[in-house]
């Protein structure tokens, strides 16, 4: 009896890493195109962790903001409040935050970088 298990179907790996590609490309490009509209380099948006310090600093929040990311639970609330923070800083609602930045990111973010938001600063985002 032969039970030869060990024999994987390669391409059930292929489809997932090419959608997953294209996402994290949708998201460098988006990330590089909102900071720039935010003055700063969009070359930040490939540097793991100075992505997230840049996105920071772009929406108002101090850069030690990076050390709650790593902290269960209070990185999933930072996140959301970052994100409303990042919307108003572009002149879009705190609505705009939670579902278009925060749930629906993707979207959220080529819809910001794209679409005809421009960059007013994290002061007016108080304001």
């Amino acid at each position: 009896m032969n039970y030869d298990n060990t024999s994987v179907d390669s391409s059930a790996f292929v489809f997932p890493t090419i959608v997953g590609g294209l996402f994290g490309i949708l998201a460098i490009v988006a990330l590089w195109k909102i900071f720039t509209k935010a003055g700063k380099p969009g070359w930040a948006a490939i540097i793991p962790f100075y992505n997230i310090y840049t996105m920071l600093k772009v929406a108002g929040r101090p850069g030690w903001w990076l050390i709650l990311y790593i902290i269960p639970i209070v990185n999933i609330i930072i996140s959301i409040v970052v994100a409303i923070d990042l919307a108003k800083s572009f002149g879009k609602s705190g609505v705009f935050g939670f579902f278009g930045l925060w749930m629906f990111s993707i979207i959220g973010y080529l819809m910001l970088a794209f679409g005809n938001a421009n960059y007013h600063g994290p002061a007016a985002a108080r304001a």
